[in-house]
């Protein structure tokens, strides 16, 4: 199927093809808003076609040389690359890659806002002196049920080294090792926060024999983490262990921090919360 695209109320556009779904808007001059919208559908109708030409490559484990060709996949890669030895494939970066590559459209004289949400990973443009508010659900079953209640919000100021943001768990669209129920992460780029997100949510994690895992092959056949355990069901568990989970991945996402990798970083498991880096992260956690 080719890639389709649809206006959404609010000057918002909807754009899709295949398990890309984004939604896009703009703030400016409707002359420059529309030129900008006009650019980034000439560059997603490509887009697809770019990574599934490297899907071999992308599904393995990063590994220097980059081997990478296209600008979304070596963009994927670089994200990815600090944590390895670690295991991390390229695909740990792939939607927040992919709104990076598109907010690229928006970065142009009369557009004072622009964002590309890629699934809950999001690319921001802001003009100095503009802000944008995003609005944060902390458990992400309940976003992916379609009930839209938030936990808290998140306020970007230009002046903020913060154009990318993330979310990872369990219970997200992609597989995670860990049992957090969401992990949203602050970062330079928006690559760069999904790939600190996934290690993130990774590592939100304890032994437990009443947590259900499964190989990931077993549940999805082209999935780029192969036979290890991801996590499909997470009973109620104690608080500590709640709590030591939640330290575990406090103590991955401050190593970001310290790393310069990330600014920030909300952890949310069962009804607990961390968060770690800039005081920007603070309006995460609305207790």
């Amino acid at each position: 199927m080719d890639a389709q695209r649809r206006r959404l109320s609010g000057r918002r556009w909807h754009f899709q093809h295949g398990p890309i779904d984004l939604v896009i808007a703009a703030d400016g001059p409707p002359e420059v808003v529309d030129a900008a919208h006009e650019a980034a559908w000439k560059r997603f109708e490509g887009v697809l076609g770019e990574l599934v030409a490297e899907l071999r490559v992308l599904r393995q484990p990063v590994a220097a040389p980059c081997l990478l060709q296209g600008p979304i996949a070596r963009r994927m890669w670089r994200a990815c690359a600090p944590y390895a030895p670690q295991f991390i494939t390229p695909m740990a970066a792939v939607a927040g890659a992919v709104a990076q590559e598109l907010i690229a459209c928006y970065l142009r004289d009369g557009i004072r806002r622009a964002w590309v949400n890629n699934g809950g990973d999001i690319a921001l443009h802001l003009a100095d002196g503009e802000s944008t508010c995003i609005g944060v659900v902390a458990d992400l079953a309940r976003a992916d049920a379609g009930r839209t209640t938030l936990d808290g919000q998140l306020i970007v100021h230009a002046d903020d080294a913060v154009r990318g943001v993330a979310t990872s768990g369990w219970r997200g669209r992609s597989q995670s090792l860990g049992i957090a129920d969401s992990v949203t992460v602050l970062a330079a780029t928006a690559a760069m926060a999904d790939a600190a997100a996934t290690m993130i949510a990774n590592a939100v994690n304890v032994d437990d024999r009443r947590i259900v895992r499964q190989p990931a092959c077993e549940l999805k056949d082209d999935s780029d983490l192969g036979d290890r355990l991801v996590t499909v069901a997470v009973p109620p568990l104690p608080t500590a262990r709640v709590r030591q989970a939640l330290v575990a991945g406090a103590g991955v996402a401050q190593g970001c921090v310290d790393r310069g990798l990330i600014a920030a970083a909300a952890l949310s498991c069962q009804g607990q919360r961390a968060h770690v880096g800039a005081p920007v992260a603070a309006a995460l956690i609305d207790e």
